[in-house]
């Protein structure tokens, strides 16, 4: 898979971020790639009482901002927890 079409499938679903780990362009989407993980991951945070809605909002803000960016293919960074880099 090239670039694009990693980075676009990373954020489909857990099981996109696998297949976009495995067999994608991981030099060239590694950013999306890296960003989606984040998003997934403080996703589970949304489930918490009183905050978790409106965390679970931002989280899905994020996400549409991650896919358009890689449809698009630039690297921008999500607010708040872009700056976290899971991947070396």
């Amino acid at each position: 898979m090239d670039k694009r079409t990693t980075g676009i499938i990373a954020y489909i679903t857990f099981i996109g971020l696998i297949v976009a780990l495995v067999a994608g362009d991981m030099e060239g989407a590694k950013f999306h790639v890296n960003q989606a993980l984040v998003i997934m991951l403080f996703s589970l945070l949304a489930p918490i009482p009183c905050i978790g809605w409106l965390w679970g909002i931002f989280i899905i803000i994020c996400w549409i901002m991650g896919l358009v960016a890689a449809v698009n293919e630039e690297e921008k960074e999500v607010p708040l927890i872009g700056q976290i880099h899971l991947l070396k």
